[in-house]
């Protein structure tokens, strides 16, 4: 059992006259050409919006940058431990006794250097 499916399609069965066919491609252009414009004003509305509303913000965080930089680093100053006069000293000596051992082994570096050099190149 086949069914026979018949497809019909619409059709304007009355007369078109060139005066018609005119005045709705008119009708078209305007359209589009008015849809094209808001659109395009829209979108440049929107970006100009967008534009102030980021400039605000940078011009914000730039001033919460310099005020937050300063809060920031007086904060951070509180946090700190200082030493007492009796660590300083401490850590005061270390730093001195590390630098003249460090200047020492460097002397006997460069001395021992120095001799066997002078001894492969024949020395005066």
């Amino acid at each position: 059992m086949a069914t026979k499916v018949t497809r019909i399609s619409a059709k304007d069965d009355g007369p078109k006259t060139r005066k018609d066919d005119a005045e709705e491609k008119v009708t078209r252009k305007v359209s589009v050409k008015a849809k094209n414009s808001e659109s395009k004003k829209a979108v440049a509305d929107k970006k100009a919006k967008a534009k102030s509303i980021k400039k605000a913000e940078k011009e914000a965080a730039k001033k919460e940058k310099k005020v937050g930089y300063f809060r920031g680093a007086i904060q951070e100053l509180r946090q700190v431990r200082w030493p007492n006069r009796k660590e300083t000293w401490k850590m005061t000596l270390s730093v001195i006794v590390y630098v003249v051992i460090l200047a020492a082994a460097i002397m006997l570096l460069d001395a021992l250097l120095q001799l066997i050099f002078s001894n492969i190149l024949g020395g005066k």
